[in-house]
């Protein structure tokens, strides 16, 4: 079921202080960056999301002291973090040979995370012994990139979760794997799943979980059009990105849509927006907004009413996008432009949402050339940010930190503004859901 996402009327809301690991003056530890990659169900719900770190978990545990290490990386980044990283749901984390026989994986949170297995790792007598206390101390043992190979076997034995790449694996192997193992209790998740028609394949075979960009593109239907209630959306979209915001317009289109209606009246009476009267009617609640905040109120709004049949993680990346290249706008000197680039990046999933081609839907809403040329690959600043986004979702590390320079950011600044961007979805989320 799709979660309604509500909007911020508070253009530069700053979530609480991320907390970060505090090391020793005499021994400092360089920053990390981190990306998510969603995991969803055979319903196309998420179930979890797997965390990649730049420079591997073990480079978190690198002082000598091991209690340090606990206290500071465990309780400050991973319980206090991972909230904001996961939402709640299950983390998969990558662990190495170092991770598993250093007794590094025992200090995260059995509850919250599943132990991938990487393919590298050599399943010699101390490993499986290392994955047998696991296992038995109750953490879920995931194994990637699984290959069949003999000397695999105490793996399979403990694990609870298998990977199987579906760029490597193709037709009837992939069934295979799930009459072979589904029986015995192990769940399959299919990854590296890029088209609707390998995602529907995977569901249909019985994959428990499919981890990959399919949800993120159109599935484009030839001669398909856009369905009534979506034109309406647009034809919202558009009023608010006139030059000129003419409200009486906005609220005869508005009310056009009870249900739409409903939910921009309960998202402005949440505590989300903290006014001190409650809010009785449309015309009310714009008289109560500025122009430039109804515009991204609406948008918002917009974007969760035309995903209703998509996955919710589409809104939710729509919305950390948008908040993303706005918090970008200020250190690339683009302040002025911050509306702009919210726009971008809320518009950046509109293909995969109306399921139709990127140009076909900018051809449809009068924004911005800057914002155009970004999401259509044009050379120049927009596109540089648009990129930049891209990169730090798919933890294309090499492609981030070129981006970077030709912006003139600081690494930190960048995974400042991602933390800071998942942080604040959450906090629309849980604001809509209350």
């Amino acid at each position: 079921m799709l979660i309604s996402t509500p909007a911020s009327t508070k253009l530069h809301y700053d979530p609480p202080p991320l907390m970060t690991v505090q090391p020793p003056p005499t021994d400092p530890v360089p920053k990390r960056f981190v990306a998510r990659q969603p995991i969803f169900d055979q319903d196309r719900n998420v179930y979890g999301y797997e965390l990649l770190f730049r420079s591997g978990l073990e480079n978190f545990f690198s002082h000598p002291d091991g209690d340090l290490a606990s206290d500071a990386v465990i309780d400050g980044f991973f319980l206090l973090g991972m909230e904001a990283l996961t939402g709640g749901r299950r983390a998969f984390i990558n662990c190495t040979r170092d991770v598993l026989l250093k007794g590094y994986a025992s200090l995260l949170p059995k509850q919250r995370v599943a132990l991938e297995i990487l393919e590298d790792v050599t399943p010699d007598e101390t490993v499986i012994n290392a994955c047998r206390a696991l296992k038995a101390a109750g953490y879920v043992i995931a194994l990637d990139d699984f290959d069949d190979r003999d000397a695999l076997g105490p793996l399979v034995e403990l694990a609870d979760i298998i990977k199987v790449d579906f760029l490597m694996i193709k037709g009837e192997e992939r069934r295979a794997l799930v009459e072979r193992f589904t029986p015995a209790g192990v769940r399959l998740l299919a990854e590296k799943v890029e088209t609707h028609e390998d995602f529907k394949q995977a569901a249909e075979m019985g994959y428990a979980h499919i981890q990959g960009n399919f949800f993120a593109r159109p599935e484009i239907v030839s001669g398909q059009d856009v369905p009534g209630f979506k034109l309406n959306y647009l034809r919202i979209l558009q009023a608010i990105l006139q030059p000129e915001l003419n409200l009486a317009k906005m609220e005869r289109i508005i009310k056009q849509d009870a249900s739409l209606c409903f939910r921009l009246l309960r998202y402005l009476n949440s505590v989300l927006f903290g006014f001190r009267e409650e809010i009785r009617s449309i015309r009310h609640a714009l008289g109560l907004l500025g122009d430039e905040q109804v515009r991204k109120w609406a948008s918002m709004v917009i974007a969760s009413g035309m995903a209703q049949d998509k996955p919710s993680e589409l809104v939710v990346s729509c919305l950390i996008r948008a908040r993303f290249c706005e918090f970008l706008s200020t250190p690339i000197g683009l302040t002025s432009r911050s509306t702009d680039l919210f726009l971008m990046g809320l518009l950046s999933l509109m293909d995969a949402i109306l399921d139709r081609p990127m140009a076909s839907v900018l051809d449809s809403i009068p924004i911005s050339p800057d914002i155009k040329d970004g999401l259509l690959g044009k050379e120049g600043g927009f596109h540089h940010v648009h990129r930049l986004v891209l990169a730090c979702e798919s933890a294309d590390w090499e492609a981030l930190v070129g981006i970077a320079a030709k912006l003139r950011l600081s690494e930190d600044k960048v995974f400042e503004g991602y933390l800071k961007s998942l942080e604040w979805s959450r906090q629309v989320f849980q604001s809509g859901s209350s």
